[in-house]
C-alpha cells in the first residue's frame, strides 16, 4: 500500500466519521472507528518508515570519511615532495584540491550519492561544507545571477558563516578586555 492509497483510506474514513459525529453517533461507535484508523495508522507508519543498521551506518561513514582524509593526506604528500612546499603551505593547496573536487563531485550529481552513501563521513569534512555551498547556487542557478544564485548560495552554509565570524568576534572581544584589565588569558 503506497502513501497516496493510505491517504484516501484516511480521507474516506474522516468522510465517513465526521457527519456521523453531526447526527449524534453513540459514543461507542465514534470511538471503535478511531481506534480501528488509529491502528491502520500505525501500520502505515510501520511499513513506510525505514530501518537503518547503526553499526552499517557507522561503517560506511567511517570508511567515506577515512578515504577523504586519505586523498588529502595523498594530495599533502604529493604537493610537498614535487614542489617542494612547506607543511602549511601544502595543506591550504590540499584544502583547495578538496574543495575544487567536491564542487565538481557536486557539479557532476556524484556527490549526492557518496553522502547518501557515507553520510556524515562524506558530509563532516570540509567537502561537505563546499558541497552545502555549491549545491543551492547549481540548483537556483535558472533563477538568475541575482536572485538565483547570489540569493541562495548560502541558504545551508550562511547560518554556519554567520555564527562562525559572531563567535570569533566575542571571543576576540572578550581576549582584547581582558587584555586590557591586565588579565592575561592566554599563557
Amino acid at each position: 500500500m503506497g502513501k497516496r492509497d493510505f491517504s484516501c483510506i484516511i480521507f474516506r474514513r474522516l468522510h465517513t466519521i465526521i457527519p456521523r459525529q453531526k447526527n449524534s453517533v453513540k459514543g461507542w461507535q465514534k470511538n471503535r472507528m478511531d481506534e480501528q484508523l488509529k491502528k491502520e495508522y500505525e501500520h502505515y507508519v510501520k511499513e513506510v518508515t525505514p530501518t537503518h543498521n547503526l553499526w552499517l551506518q557507522m561503517l560506511k561513514a567511517f570508511l567515506v570519511g577515512g578515504l577523504i582524509c586519505t586523498l588529502g593526506q595523498c594530495i599533502t604528500n604529493c604537493v610537498m615532495h614535487t614542489f617542494g612546499l612547506d607543511k602549511q603551505t601544502a595543506g591550504s593547496w590540499t584544502s583547495l584540491c578538496l574543495i575544487f573536487l567536491s564542487v565538481l563531485l557536486t557539479g557532476l550529481n556524484l556527490f549526492p550519492p557518496l553522502a547518501k552513501f557515507g553520510g556524515a563521513g562524506a558530509l563532516v569534512p570540509i567537502t561537505g561544507f563546499a558541497n552545502s555551498v555549491a549545491a543551492p547556487a547549481i540548483e537556483f542557478q535558472k533563477e538568475g545571477q541575482v536572485f538565483g544564485i547570489g540569493a541562495k548560495i548560502f541558504t545551508i552554509a550562511g547560518p554556519v558563516i554567520l555564527y562562525g565570524i559572531v563567535v570569533s568576534w566575542l571571543l576576540g572581544l572578550i581576549y582584547w578586555i581582558s587584555g586590557l584589565l591586565g588579565i592575561g588569558l592566554m599563557p
